[in-house]
């Protein structure tokens, strides 16, 4: 029997299976991905529409109420007569006072949808005017703007000198230009401070409350108050309804065209919210809220303005943003 050479002995691998740092999986990330941010969700559930069979039930549903409230409500006036005349007599002026406050509900709201309307038709003609050059069509949408404002004493000024100057211009650009300049310009610094309130808030809410819901909550009725705001500043009152109705027409806009998402450039651009979100989460979460509630807020601008922006310049983001934490961080130190 012969001894097994000794020394190294040499195995054949194949170069396939051979593993390295560099060809070596990744390793999977275990986080849960993060939630939405707030005004997402916010702006989810206010741009959302139901479906028709939803608006059929709760249409039939508020139809019935009203019919057997009505009933109810005449047959109790009507015993309370027979019984007591007195008595009776008094619980229909009540209900007529009641029926003259909802008639008079109602007027307002109407009267807030006709000065939505009006706006949109300044808008429609200012678009056409520029579109296509008309420097008649555009002292049209100028004479409507001033007709828009006459009633108000924060435009008298800029009436004023867009009523001496606007004989020495000659094309529409530069005639909805001033008018831009010299009425809308003191609405738009109103407006814009509206927006940085309202994202200071919602910033700060978002940072500090640590109850669920809380942002969110915080995030819809701010934006909805923003938003009626911004509409009085360029229109007057909205009404209840109308509202409403605006809120939606801006908030379907940002989901539909995805300007409600934001994205790393603007947060970064903002206060690093890359490292900040690492070291508070609920602060990285309230940069991103405030950041797109200043989004809203553009939107809600530029709905409201009767004119595009063309001769002032559209309010960024990030510059919002900084402004409304900037005042915040003051306000702090203070």
């Amino acid at each position: 029997m012969t001894d097994a050479p000794k020394g190294p002995v040499m195995f054949a691998l194949d170069d396939t299976d051979a593993q390295s740092p560099s060809t070596a999986p990744p390793v999977p990330d275990l986080e849960t991905p993060a939630a939405p941010a707030a005004m997402q969700q916010a702006a989810a559930m206010a741009a959302g529409r139901p479906n028709r069979l939803a608006r059929w039930f709760w249409g039939l549903l508020t139809s019935i109420i009203v019919f057997f409230a009505g009933i109810a409500a005449w047959d109790f006036v009507t015993g309370l007569i027979a019984r007591a005349p007195v008595l009776g007599w008094i619980a229909t002026g009540l209900v007529a006072l009641f029926c003259l406050v909802l008639l008079l509900i109602t007027v307002r709201e109407l009267a807030a949808f006709g000065r939505l309307r009006r706006v949109d038709r300044i808008q429609s003609g200012a678009a056409e005017a520029l579109a296509d050059g008309s420097l008649a069509a555009a002292r049209i949408t100028a004479a409507q703007i001033d007709a828009l404002y006459r009633s108000r004493d924060d435009t008298r000024w800029g009436r004023e000198a867009f009523a001496e100057r606007q004989t020495d211009i000659f094309d529409a650009d530069g005639l909805l230009g001033l008018a831009e300049t010299t009425i809308l310009a003191p609405l738009d610094a109103r407006a814009r401070a509206e927006v940085e309130a309202a994202t200071r808030q919602v910033a700060t809410v978002t940072a500090i409350v640590p109850l669920a819901l809380a942002d969110v909550i915080t995030a819809l009725t701010a934006n909805m108050r923003m938003i009626r705001r911004v509409a009085e500043i360029y229109g007057g009152r909205s009404g209840t309804l109308g509202s409403w109705r605006l809120t939606r027409q801006v908030l379907s806009h940002l989901v539909a065209t995805g300007a409600v998402a934001v994205g790393d450039d603007l947060i970064s651009s903002v206060a690093g919210g890359g490292v900040l979100s690492k070291v508070s989460r609920r602060f990285g979460e309230g940069i991103i809220n405030g950041a797109l509630t200043a989004r809203v807020g553009v939107a809600a601008m530029e709905v409201c303005r009767p004119l595009p922006f063309v001769a002032e310049r559209k309010p960024r983001i990030t510059s919002l943003v900084q402004r409304s934490l900037t005042g915040l961080f003051s306000a702090t130190k203070g």
